[in-house]
Formats: structure tokens, sequence, C-alpha cells
């Protein structure tokens, strides 16, 4: 079967600045819900909810751009209800642009037991029940971690699940491999991955009026060979932009080494994408080799256990990027979480007071950080852009991450 050739009148990827010393770009992703200033942060709405806080809270604190999660939302509510509610956006009241994953991610996690960290360099023991039945070429069949039914994913139906919650941005249906599998297996299920692949383009075209945009992933693991074999399929293929997928390696170093290589090979006239990746000194690795976007449940999962992202010129002691509000030092603290930060809580809270908010187990705590960390990545986002603009990466870098 001919490989359609795809429009995306509704869409357009503008790169506005080139930097002269890296890949680092700045651009404008337009969309019929907005226009996003990259690069940028998309935020986790997973089950079409930010965690804490509220659509205006989220745009109050500079967000331009969230993230829904195919999987979550085909079990509950089911993708059909959202659509009889006008689409996802009106189901949330977010105005702005959305992008669903595909569901593939869910077939690797569940597939291998909670080893989901592996795609960031990490590795992990033990796991919970994995729910996975089989991957064939159909699709992934998994029982519902909701009420243990059984269900089928296939490219197909991700599609038209994706096409029915109405998001801007569709993502194709692929496995997303561990680190731990052999390259034969990374090799095998990269593949079948491509086939799903335009199997998802194929579902797209169908019924497809301009109204989403679709993206590509690459796979291949953390062998070159995988990698170029995958970025000369994507750059083939009629999508709107790619995401950079998979397990990315061992360690930090493996992961930006992959990064690095990737993006080398792709389509840099289209936007790019950096799955499930988006700690501060990930940003800036991955900015200068010419990432567009990034996403991950990092920041408003850290508040929720206390942690309150900082600058690494703010003067503490530590060589993490955060600190945790939980711990005693912080209890007779009365400066903010950051005297340079103009977010709602460093206008109005002490550490001290949010301190005691996390000990007297109040609901507050967990919104008041979680406005934090929203605003941090934003800033952290503009910082990048302004420093890309000015050639001032490195010098930026050294302000917010931790040597």
């Amino acid at each position: 079967m001919p490989t359609p050739n795809i429009e995306y009148p509704n869409f357009s990827f503008d790169i506005q600045f080139q930097s002269k010393s890296s890949k680092a770009r700045l651009g404008v992703l337009n969309t019929p819900h907005g226009s996003v200033q990259t690069p940028a942060f998309i935020f986790c709405a997973t089950k079409a909810a930010i965690k804490g806080l509220s659509p205006h809270q989220m745009k109050a604190a500079n967000t331009q751009f969230v993230l829904s999660n195919t999987y979550h939302l085909m079990l509950n509510p089911g993708s059909k209800l959202i659509q009889k509610m006008g689409g996802i956006h009106k189901f949330m009241g977010w105005e702005g642009p959305i992008l669903t994953d595909s569901g593939g991610f869910q077939v690797f996690s569940l597939g291998h037991g909670s080893v989901a960290c592996e795609i960031k360099g990490k590795r992990l023991s033990g796991g919970r029940r994995k729910t996975l039945l089989n991957i064939t070429e159909e699709g992934a069949e998994f029982k519902s971690y909701l009420d243990g039914s059984t269900h089928m994913l296939s490219p197909e139906k991700s599609i038209q699940t994706q096409r029915e919650l109405g998001t801007d941005f569709v993502v194709v249906f692929d496995e997303c491999t561990p680190f731990h599998v052999e390259k034969s297996y990374t090799a095998m299920s990269m593949r079948r991955s491509h086939r799903w692949e335009e199997r998802s383009i194929t579902e797209f075209n169908k019924h497809h009026d301009g109204t989403q945009a679709l993206y590509g992933i690459v796979q291949g693991g953390v062998y070159e060979d995988l990698r170029r074999e995958a970025t000369d399929f994507v750059n083939s293929q009629p999508f709107f932009a790619h995401a950079v997928g998979g397990s990315l390696g061992a360690d930090k170093a493996q992961m930006y080494d992959v990064v690095s290589y990737t993006m080398s090979l792709l389509n840099p006239e289209r936007p790019v994408h950096l799955l499930g990746i988006g700690g501060t000194r990930d940003i800036f690795e991955g900015v200068k080799n010419g990432v567009d976007t990034f996403d991950c449940v990092h920041p408003t999962r850290l508040a929720r256990h206390g942690g309150a992202l900082i600058r690494a010129d703010q003067g503490l002691e530590t060589k993490k990027e955060h600190i945790n509000l939980k711990n005693a030092q912080f209890k007779e603290d009365a400066a903010p979480i950051d005297e340079t930060c103009g977010c709602e809580t460093c206008q109005t809270y002490s550490r001290s007071y949010l301190h005691y908010l996390f000990k007297a187990k109040e609901l507050l705590a967990l919104q008041a950080i979680t406005i934090h960390n929203v605003f941090y990545m934003n800033r952290l986002l503009e910082a990048v852009r302004n420093a890309i603009k000015e050639d001032t990466l490195e010098e930026e870098r050294k302000k917010w991450v931790p040597e």
C-alpha cells in the first residue's frame, strides 16, 4: 500500500532562530487551540486533569501545553463519552493545545513490570503485577487495571480513540522496549512498531479533517544502527512531527549520547518531542541537540511528596534540583521557596508554613508546591528560550543545574 501524502493545513512549525553554537532553536508551534513558543515543557494531565490544579491555575503559571494518556482515558471514562461531551478541551476546561500519547508506553510498562524508569537511564528492582497478556502483530492484549476486563489496543484502536478524544496532536502506536532485552528483540519490536506506525497513518488519514496532526515515534534502543533505521523510517513518512522514545540507556550519560545521535538524524524541519524526559539537566542537554518539547510527570509528582524545584544559584547546600519541604530544617525557615520566583506560592507562603502544612496533612501543601513547580518549569523554559536567542545557553545552565 503506497504511503499517503498528508497535509496539515491548521498546523505549522515556524523556526524563528537557530543558534550558531549548537542545534538549539526557537520556534512557534501553531495549532487550532493556540500557539506554543518552543522549546516548551508539556505537563502531564494523564487522566485529563493536572493533579491538584485547575486549568485556570495552570494558565496563571504560564503553562502553554498539556498531555493526556490514551490508555487511561480509553478505560475511563471512555473516548466516546468525552467525544459526546464536546471533546477533551471542553471536557477538561483547557483551551490550549493537547497531545495524547498512543498507549504504547503502557504496553512497555505493563508488559515488563514497573521498570518504566529504564527509558530515563534508571534501573529499578521489584515490580508491580503485569497486566499485559500478549503482544502480537495485531496489537497488545491486556487486562484493565480497573476491573480486570480484557482489551486489545491496536494501531487502529489507538488512533480511533485519539480521534474521538479530539486532541490536537495524535501519536502513532508503538511498543516501547526496555533496556534489559536483547538487541534482537529491540530490532524485531522496532520493525513491528514501524508496521504499526504505517497502520496508524492509514487509520489517521481515513478521517483526517485538519483538526489533528500526527507524530511518528523513533525507537531502536541504545543501538546506533537501529536508531538510524528508525529515523530513516520516520523521516520518510508523512508525519507532522517526531517523538524520540524507547530505552535511552543504562545511565544519564548514555541517554544523552542516544538522544544526541538520534537528533542528528531527524528531519530538522519538523518539531521534535522527547518522550517522558524533563529534568532540568535533561532539558539543557536536549535543547542543545535541537529538542523542541519535553514532558515528564516529575514536577507535579515531586510536589505531592514535598519536593520544591530550585535553581542552582539559590545558595542552598544541595546537589539536587529540589528541596524537600517535609524536612525538619525548614520548620523555622521564614524565606519563600525561592526569593526570585514570581509564583503565587513564593509570593505568599514561607518554607516554614509549607513544612507545617505537610505535617498537618493539609491539601493546600500539595497545591501550593505544585503551583511553584509548574511555574518553575515554565520559568526555566522561558529562560532557555531567552538564552538561545542571546547565545548564552551554557551560562544560563549554570544558574539552574547543580554541578
